[in-house]
């Protein structure tokens, strides 16, 4: 099982790798570097929240924050060539910083209401957008011209986003086996016994909720060197949080590999959607509808499913034991070992004779 999955994974990266030289038309390289872009969002999301078990509806936040941060200090220094991919980890700072604050004041609460401080944190930043002059208000920020060749303007992008969701799915890895990760998934399962047993449960959440804030901050700042263009319901939108949450949800929530999966799923078929249909609201209205169809008949996700049922079908084949012999053969069988049988003559029932009486 070790070697099938190593296999698996090798032939992942390879085919990841190789992509963009296969898929030489713009708008499916595109795809690509956007799908990878949001596999990394959602697995960074479920660092925190699939780890932790505190649904974050705000993750938004900090990708705006890490797109707008890159984007003033891109047009500052004037940049254009591919020294702004230097400036990437400064929004994964921007995000972390604003990550801080958030979480110290978010995290002191349980769960339920955590979901709702998100929503409200998410919409200040999203009214501040809007109204600051230094984030360009309604007009946004621009990214500057890459004189760059067209026929792989988008590589660039591409094999900067595959880094990145390569350390982040080896981070998150490293997470889940380490002590820290054991305890994240103590306070999933009960928090005030996590306490009880000396879990810092502030300490370890507000670490968690940081490293993932750092990291959407980065994918935020390299979205918007692909997309050119950082507007308030643009970098601040709440069908990002959706869409990210739905693809931990579709894969399966706390699991390593689930928004993988959900991700190399949802976001193509968004962009497909998006390109087919033009009307501007079916994407939100189809996004909707899977997510309360993903929970209602999907809860535990697609891996955390088909894992439970193969081993309930393993465990079925073990009850089963070694093929049964046929039956004529084992009845003669337990009929020698059980002695004649001998029929009653009044009742013409069969019956078989104790070891002293006569015969």
């Amino acid at each position: 099982m070790r070697t099938l999955r190593l296999a698996g994974i090798g032939v992942t990266l390879a085919v990841l790798v190789v992509f963009p030289l296969v898929v030489t038309d713009a708008l499916y390289a595109e795809f690509g570097v956007l799908t990878l872009l949001f596999v990394t969002w959602a697995v960074a999301w479920n660092l925190f929240s699939g780890y932790s078990g505190y649904i974050s509806l705000g993750h938004a936040v900090f990708f705006g924050t890490g797109a707008y941060a890159v984007g003033l200090l891109t047009e500052h220094l004037h940049l254009t060539g591919g020294q702004i991919f230097w400036l990437l980890p400064l929004g994964g700072l921007a995000g972390a910083a604003v990550a801080v604050p958030f979480g110290l004041i978010a995290l002191r609460v349980r769960r339920h209401t955590f979901v709702v401080i998100t929503i409200a944190v998410f919409f200040i930043f999203q009214l501040m957008a809007y109204n600051f002059s230094f984030t360009g208000g309604n007009s946004g920020l621009s990214t500057p011209a890459f004189f760059w060749s067209p026929a792989t303007y988008n590589n660039p992008f591409y094999y900067a986003a595959l880094i990145l969701v390569v350390g982040t799915v080896t981070l998150s890895w490293l997470v889940r086996g380490s002590r820290f990760g054991l305890q994240l998934l103590a306070i999933r399962d009960d928090e005030d016994r996590a306490r009880g047993l000396g879990v810092r449960a502030m300490r370890v959440k507000l670490s968690a909720f940081v490293i993932s804030a750092a990291i959407t901050g980065i994918v935020g700042a390299l979205w918007w060197f692909l997309i050119g263009q950082a507007l308030p319901n643009t970098v601040f939108n709440p069908a990002f949080d959706l869409s990210i949450a739905l693809m931990a949800f579709l894969g399966g929530f706390g699991t390593l590999a689930g928004p993988i999966l959900g991700g190399l799923i949802l976001e193509p078929l968004q962009q497909w959607v998006t390109i087919t249909f033009t009307n501007g609201y079916l994407g939100e209205i189809l996004l909707g509808a899977l997510f309360l169809l993903v929970i209602l008949f999907l809860p535990r996700g697609i891996i955390p499913t088909v894992r439970e049922r193969l081993t309930a079908w393993s465990a079925w084949r073990e009850r089963r034991g070694p093929q049964a012999e046929p039956a004529g053969v084992a009845g003669a069988d337990r009929g020698a070992a059980a002695g004649p049988v001998v029929t009653g003559p009044e009742t013409g029932t069969r019956s078989t004779p104790s070891a002293g009486s006569p015969r």
